[in-house]
């Protein structure tokens, strides 16, 4: 099996309040520096917001394998960020999980 195969990739979909859209904005790039910066087993970590309606964002990440997601999850810096400062902001969050099709 090639590694590959191992790959998780993430579809995060938030949504947010008007009055809130630029926190999330702002917090989402900061989470995203910390990924990059601290989690060797994430390979790509892009936050993205709808031109046409920007309460609305994706997070799509892509991850080494499950052990580098739980990684993620754990991270410090996901919890402070995501967890204690977005989640609370946002009226809708989806999570979707996939594998890379090789």
């Amino acid at each position: 099996m090639s590694e590959q195969a191992n790959i998780i990739c993430v579809a995060a979909e938030w949504r947010t309040t008007p009055q809130q859209a630029d926190n999330v904005r702002q917090l989402m790039a900061q989470a995203a520096a910390a990924v990059r910066a601290n989690e060797p087993g994430n390979l790509l970590y892009i936050a993205h917001q709808d031109p046409k309606d920007p309460t609305h964002f994706l997070f799509y990440e892509q991850y080494a394998d499950q052990a580098a997601l739980d990684a993620h999850v754990a991270s410090a810096h996901y919890q402070d960020v995501v967890v204690a400062q977005i989640v609370p902001l946002l009226t809708e969050r989806k999570v979707n999980l996939y594998k890379l099709l090789g």
